[in-house]
């Protein structure tokens, strides 16, 4: 899909049409890791996934909760591609903010054919958890051939 408009307009159609972000995280020492996970997202700025804490990126995250995001269309054409690039804060979510949160990600599962989670999933004995980022910034490539030539975005 080519995305067209506004800087804003684009960054907000990536977001709202893929499914899957990359999520940097660094262990302790600085070793990077990248994983897709599904994700959900409140106003364009909070994005949350669901991922077992034993997973890579989870037990990272309670060392370190400096992450970069990713969400882009990987179906396109080589050299027509966009994505937008966030750096965030992310954490676990739980107590009174966790009924909230999983309502976000419940309702964009069911739009994709996923099943309706709730609070009981993600806490608790479960082996899984509902995970937040809140991003700080937003940015897109500037088409225009030069490197790292990036347009910061508002989204507020």
């Amino acid at each position: 899909m080519t995305f067209s408009g506004s800087p804003a307009r684009i960054a907000r159609d990536i977001i709202g049409t893929n499914r899957y972000m990359v999520l940097a995280t660094a262990d302790r020492e600085g070793v990077p890791w990248g994983s897709p996970v599904y994700f959900a997202h409140r106003d364009y700025r909070e994005f949350f996934w669901i991922s077992s804490p034993q997973a890579t990126h989870s037990r990272n995250l309670a060392v370190r909760p400096q992450v970069g995001l990713v969400v882009f269309d990987s179906s396109v054409p080589i050299g027509t591609g966009q994505g937008v690039y966030m750096s965030a804060v992310a954490t676990a979510v739980d107590g009174s903010a966790t009924e909230r949160a999983i309502e976000v990600y419940s309702r964009r599962s069911l739009t994709h054919g996923g099943r309706m989670w709730t609070g009981h999933d993600v806490q608790g004995a479960s082996d899984m958890r509902l995970y937040r980022a809140v991003a700080q910034d937003h940015s897109i490539l500037a088409k225009d051939g030069r490197p790292d030539h990036r347009i910061p975005v508002d989204l507020t």
